[in-house]
């Protein structure tokens, strides 16, 4: 039976909870937490140290509370909605009749990369609609841009205040048209300058070889294997479901390696292409979703001249 503002509420009970302070964060974490803890459910914090350190200390000694370690979860969005639906399918299958999960993206995350962020918030109303779960998305009003706030009231349908209340969140968008909006992504400052390598309709195998030539080493080398592969399959997805010409370029920077892959066609139909599997990969969403699990940026733009995905191995924030 699901409890506290979530009951009655079939699927996924999905609510922001922003804070100025410390003690507002306590007010909306501790209350939570402990109903969950009553009422014998899951109840998961997945913060960042500082915070997850706040509340474990507010909390009674003991309490059956799990946390996790925040900044690992929210490595990469479509990692983060596997690693979840995983966690919340084996609390369903221990019998949970409600999940309870407390958690906040890490502050890097609502800058340069927040475009994937904030598909990521979108797409999990869908994503995790299948499990009983109630989650309080934090934000701290102190250190969140103004503009990714906005968002986060788009991509919630619940607010929740630090005097109890849930209210429903002025703005909330329909994930199907949300995710259909056109966003440029922040432009990476290595695309001011002319390209390391440059392509016209590569091959597999040359898309492969134009990023082994492109590393100068200040990569990790896991991270160029997985851009090797994203690319690959970001180009194939190109020569497959788009419109010629395939344009490849790549960029070498001291910390990172940032390839564009363009065509003159109009990108996936499926809005939540990249963040979710799409079954045998026919509208070219499952080499999107790989990519979004090989790279540590991947932002998609649709422009006059057709579509571009950009994706960076690396440190994507500049």
């Amino acid at each position: 039976m699901r409890t506290g503002a979530a009951a009655g509420h079939t699927g996924y009970f999905h609510t922001a909870g922003c804070f100025g302070s410390d003690d507002e964060l306590l007010a909306l974490a501790v209350p939570f937490l402990m109903g969950g803890v009553v009422s014998g459910e899951p109840s998961v914090v997945a913060l960042g140290e500082r915070n997850a350190e706040l509340v474990r200390a507010a909390l009674p000694a003991g309490a059956a509370v799990t946390f996790l370690p925040g900044g690992a979860m929210y490595e990469r969005p479509a990692s983060a909605i596997r690693s979840y639906r995983k966690l919340l399918a084996g609390h369903v299958a221990g019998g949970a009749a409600q999940i309870r999960i407390f958690g906040e993206l890490t502050t890097l995350t609502q800058h340069v990369t927040w475009d994937w962020w904030s598909r990521y918030e979108s797409a999990i109303n869908q994503a995790y609609d299948d499990f009983p779960l109630w989650s309080i998305c934090a934000y701290d009003t102190r250190t969140t841009p103004p503009a990714a706030l906005a968002d986060v009231m788009r991509t919630h349908p619940r607010t929740a205040l630090p005097d109890g209340r849930h209210l429903p969140s002025d703005g909330f968008t329909d994930p199907l048209l949300y995710l259909s909006e056109q966003r440029p992504p922040v432009p990476d400052p290595l695309q001011n300058r002319e390209p390391t390598v440059e392509l016209l309709d590569p091959t597999l195998s040359e898309a492969r070889q134009a990023v082994r030539a492109a590393d100068l080493g200040h990569v990790a080398s896991a991270q160029v294997d997985d851009l090797v592969v994203a690319v690959s399959e970001t180009v194939a997805n190109a020569h497959r479901h788009g419109l010629g010409p395939v344009r490849l370029r790549l960029w070498s920077g001291t910390d990172r390696l940032v390839a564009t892959v363009t065509d003159a066609g109009a990108g996936p139909k499926d809005p939540f292409a990249g963040l979710l599997p799409a079954g045998d990969g026919t509208n070219g969403g499952l080499g999107l979703w790989i990519a979004h699990q090989s790279c540590n940026h991947v932002a998609l733009h649709r422009h006059a001249d057709g579509f571009t995905v950009r994706l960076t191995a690396g440190n994507p924030h500049h």
